[in-house]
């Protein structure tokens, strides 16, 4: 009897969510029909019909950027064939900006638009259609009618021949997969869409139904992914007490050699190498990529920058807070393996010291605040040139490293009873559960004196928005390490110059701030023909028999003249870290080291 009641109890239950999602979309405003009828030309024909118009007209727009990659694609350069109708009769429309296109419905209560969109770039961040799959990036592909964001939508999805499958963290309508239901325009933006016949495998995880969309084949092995990406989800889940998604879903995406990812709402997509599921190396990669997005579930994508929410899509939205956002991203990546013990103690370490050594061998690290970094991420970390490393300093990477600090001063501060984890709790529960809102620079600052237990006005002045040196053994003592330079006494001579083959030709690439290519007058671009009037095939080779002091004598074609530039070469001060025990580590040591690595 109990149980033929609670059947009918969840039957009711069922049908009142069917209702109420029915009823949601009997009231949106806006539907849209994705359709493929070029799919092998990589096109998607979108309508769009906007209901309820009550003014004569209507802007729609088309969004210039994607929330987690910080740069303005101009989506609309990919839109053709714009046409608007009302009662069956074609009206005017006409561009008005880049990105706005105005339609006059006049009395029509509503306008039915149309217009195909070219998908054929590869990233996580951008669409791409053939006839085999379609990847929409939803930013770049929905339009939306001026001041209406805030707006509900259904997407009813008509796919190509063959396609059988759709994978999403959209909701799906009346147990159609096809037919998509999203509450607002920031859902719908951060919910991108994968059609076709990939690969699809479930598991749960911290309570969650986590979804996985494998799409160009590999050699993964189902049953390993499944253990291991529960325990990073577990791991990051308990940072937090809170797993605040009903369904997650993973869109990965196999090439022959695949990299990166985007973080979303309630979904992620990542590329990955096909077949490098079988190489322990290239296989831990990808579940740091795992273990980094997901991450952001909470760490951007809830506990977020006050800039980086609600969006505005047409511009640009500048914080000063990638660092956090991005960089302790990056620094709990490896964390969470070393928590979820796959990655081992020695392991985690060489990471931890390899990041320190790329900081502080990139000359940008004494020229950019990681504050800077990350405002101008719009203009500089998206668009590198031959001068980039010169000029900048990435926030993902120093973001990295002052965490590192900030984490091993909180375990020390509190006698190893607390840690960062703390202060990203703190900051999740009261800026995204009780305030409902970003935080600010100050605030975020507040919250690490609360538990550094410091004033952290010179912290800031130097490592922050300054470019000061970073006593790393200051920090690492805590713990009873100490960083070591593995060629502190080496004494190689340096160039400074990196060099991109092409067909068989030396083209410089790079020249490195201050050394002596910079000082001679080399550029970027020059071909080196000789040094010393012989041809060199390796030149790190070369440059190995010779020794600080030595002059050499470069050709180089610049533009079709040749030219010999006479350079004098200096010591290679770039460094390579490792972190070493002290040999003397006492118990508060221990206790800071054991909190740090999860010993």
């Amino acid at each position: 009897m109990k149980k033929i009641f609670s059947c009918i109890f969840y039957i009711i239950l069922l049908i009142k969510m069917d209702l109420n999602a029915s009823a949601a979309i009997m009231q949106s405003k806006i539907n849209y029909t994705v359709t493929f009828p070029e799919a092998q030309a990589h096109y998607t024909h979108i309508e769009m019909t906007i209901t309820g118009l009550t003014q004569g007209f209507v802007d729609v727009k088309m969004p210039v950027w994607t929330p987690g990659s910080y740069l303005v694609r101009e989506f609309a350069k990919n839109v053709e064939g714009f046409v608007a109708e009302a009662n069956g009769e074609k009206v005017a429309a006409s561009k008005t900006s880049k990105n706005t296109w105005h339609i006059e419905s006049g009395s029509a209560s509503s306008v039915k638009i149309s217009y195909d969109v070219y998908c054929f770039e590869v990233s996580v961040r951008t669409s791409l259609v053939d006839a085999s799959q379609g990847f929409l990036s939803t930013s770049g592909m929905f339009m939306y009618p001026d001041g209406m964001l805030h707006e509900p939508s259904t997407l009813h999805i008509i796919p190509y021949q063959g396609w059988k499958t759709v994978s999403t963290s959209l909701e799906a309508v009346g147990g159609d997969p096809f037919t998509l239901y999203s509450p607002d325009y920031d859902t719908l933006f951060d919910s991108p869409i994968q059609v076709g016949n990939q690969d699809v495998f479930d598991f749960d995880a911290a309570g969650v139904k986590y979804e996985v969309a494998m799409c160009g084949g590999g050699n993964y092995d189902k049953g390993r992914l499944k253990k291991d990406i529960t325990k990073i989800v577990e791991q990051e889940t308990a940072i937090y007490n809170d797993n605040p998604n009903k369904r997650y879903v993973i869109i990965v995406h196999n090439y022959a050699k695949g990299g990166g990812g985007l973080e979303h709402l309630s979904s992620t997509v990542l590329g990955a190498t096909r077949d490098g599921y079988t190489n322990e190396a290239t296989y831990h990669n990808f579940l740091v990529l795992v273990a980094h997005e997901h991450f952001h579930l909470w760490n951007v994508k809830r506990l977020r920058p006050f800039a980086l929410g609600p969006f505005d899509y047409e511009k640009e939205n500048y914080t000063t807070n990638l660092w956090i956002a991005e960089g302790f991203t990056t620094y709990y990546q490896s964390l969470i393996m070393r928590r979820a013990n796959l990655y081992a103690l020695d392991d985690h370490l060489k990471i931890v010291a390899d990041n320190l050594s790329g900081i502080d061998n990139q000359p940008g690290s004494k020229i950019q605040p990681v504050s800077e970094g990350s405002f101008d991420a719009w203009i500089k970390f998206y668009r590198p040139n031959e001068n980039s490393a010169n000029t900048t300093i990435s926030y993902y990477n120093k973001g990295a490293a002052i965490a590192m600090l900030l984490d091993l001063e909180i375990i020390y501060a509190s006698k190893a009873t607390m840690c960062l984890d703390d202060v990203m709790k703190y900051m999740y529960d009261e800026y995204y559960k009780a305030k409902k809102r970003g935080y600010t620079d100050a605030e975020f600052k507040i919250a690490l004196e609360k538990f550094t237990g410091k004033n952290l006005d010179d912290f800031y002045k130097k490592h922050i928005n300054g470019v000061d040196v970073i006593d790393y053994d200051n920090y690492l003592n805590y713990a009873g390490y100490k960083l070591v330079n593995t060629l502190a006494n080496r004494n190689d001579a340096f160039l400074g110059i990196s060099l991109a083959p092409i067909t068989g030709r030396n083209i410089i690439a790079s020249i490195s701030r201050n050394s002596p290519a910079w000082v001679a007058g080399v550029s970027a671009n020059d071909e080196l023909l000789a040094i010393d009037g012989a041809s060199v095939s390796d030149l790190d080779k070369y440059l190995a028999k010779k020794k600080p002091g030595d002059q050499i004598e470069l050709n180089l074609n610049r533009d079709g003249i040749e030219i010999k530039l006479s350079i004098t070469l200096s010591k290679n001060e770039q460094v390579k870290y490792s972190i070493s025990d002290t040999g003397k580590a006492s118990a508060e040591q221990l206790a800071v080291r054991k909190k740090w690595l999860n010993l």
